[in-house]
C-alpha cells in the first residue's frame, strides 16, 4: 500500500529523472551544434555574390532573345540555373574528394566522367550500333593511356588536385574528338556505299575498303585539336593558363603548364579517335565482310 511518503519520494525521483533526461538533451544539442561548423556555408553564399551577379550578361541575352522572338529565353534561364546547380555539386563533391586524398575517389571520378562522355558521344553518333559503348572503350582507352605516361614520367603527381581537372580536360576533348569520328565515318561510308562496297568485292578487307573514309572522319574531327595548339596563345588564352594567371601564378610557370595540357590533349584525342574506327567495324559489317544494310540504311 503506497503511503504519501511514498508518493512523494516517487515523484521526486521522476522529476530528477526527468531533470537529467533534459540535461542530457541539452548537452546533446550543444554537441551538434558545435560538431555542425557552418562557416564553409557561408564562406561559400558569400563566395556566390560575384557569379550571380554576372547573370546580368545572361538576363540581357535573355532581353535580346525576347526582342529578336527568338524563343529561347526559356532554354537561356534553364541552362544557366543548370550550370549554378551542377557547378555548385561539383564543387562540393571535388571538396571532399580533395580532402580524402585517395587514389580510389580518384578512379571513381574519372570512370563518372568516361561514362557521361561515352553517352554523350554515344548520342552523337546515334546511328552507330552500340554507339555508346563504342565511345565510351575509346574515350577510356585514350584519356587512360595518356594518364598513364603523365603519372609515370612524373608531369603530374597522382593526387586529386592534380589527376582530377587534367582528366576532365582530356576526357572532355576525345569525347567531341569520338563524337566526330564515329559519327562522320558511319555517314561517309553510307555516302559511298557504292565504293565500299566495289572495293570488298574485289577482295579488299573492311579496313583497306574504308581507308578514305576512315582518313577523312580523323582529319576532321582532329583538325579542330590541331587549329588550337597552333593558334594557342595568339588568339584567346587557354582556360588552364588563365585560370594560373588569375591565381597568382607567374605568366612563364602558365605556359609551362598549358604546353603540357596541349600536348596530352592532342595525344588523348588522336588514341581515342583511331581506337573508335577499329570498334566500328565489327558494327558496320558482317561477318562476310558486308555492309550491315540497316547500319545504312537510316538518314
Amino acid at each position: 500500500m503506497m503511503t504519501p511518503q511514498n508518493d512523494t519520494v516517487s515523484s521526486l525521483r521522476s522529476s530528477y529523472d526527468l531533470y537529467q533526461l533534459l540535461l542530457a538533451f541539452r548537452d546533446a544539442s550543444t554537441t551538434i551544434t558545435t560538431s555542425m561548423d557552418l562557416s564553409w556555408l557561408v564562406d561559400f553564399l558569400k563566395g556566390m555574390v560575384k557569379p550571380v551577379a554576372a547573370t546580368s550578361v545572361v538576363l540581357l541575352a535573355v532581353a535580346l532573345s525576347f526582342l529578336q522572338k527568338l524563343g529561347l529565353e526559356g532554354e537561356m534561364v534553364y541552362s544557366i540555373v543548370r550550370a549554378f546547380l551542377q557547378l555548385s555539386v561539383i564543387g562540393f563533391v571535388l571538396e571532399f574528394i580533395f580532402n580524402q586524398n585517395n587514389g580510389g575517389w580518384i578512379i571513381l571520378a574519372y570512370l563518372f566522367m568516361v561514362s557521361v562522355a561515352g553517352y554523350t558521344a554515344g548520342k552523337r553518333a546515334k546511328h552507330v550500333p552500340r554507339g555508346k559503348y563504342i565511345a565510351g572503350v575509346s574515350i577510356l582507352a585514350g584519356t587512360a593511356l595518356t594518364m598513364v605516361f603523365l603519372v609515370l614520367l612524373k608531369v603530374f603527381p597522382f593526387t586529386p588536385r592534380y589527376i582530377i581537372p587534367v582528366a576532365g580536360m582530356m576526357v572532355g576533348n576525345a569525347m567531341t574528338v569520338t563524337g566526330v569520328t564515329m559519327k562522320r565515318l558511319r555517314d561517309d561510308i553510307r555516302a559511298q556505299t557504292n565504293l565500299v562496297e566495289t572495293a570488298l568485292a574485289l577482295g579488299a578487307t573492311p579496313r583497306q575498303a574504308t581507308a578514305q573514309q576512315v582518313k577523312r572522319a580523323l582529319v576532321i574531327a582532329l583538325s579542330p585539336v590541331l587549329d588550337n595548339a597552333k593558334t594557342v596563345g595568339l588568339i584567346s588564352l587557354p582556360g588552364a593558363m588563365t585560370g594560373m594567371i588569375m591565381g597568382g601564378a607567374s605568366p612563364l610557370e602558365a605556359i609551362q603548364l598549358q604546353i603540357v595540357v596541349m600536348n596530352f590533349l592532342i595525344g588523348a584525342s588522336t588514341v581515342s579517335s583511331i581506337f573508335s574506327t577499329y570498334l566500328c567495324w565489327p558494327a558496320f559489317f558482317t561477318n562476310a565482310f558486308q555492309l550491315e544494310s540497316k547500319v545504312f540504311s537510316s538518314e
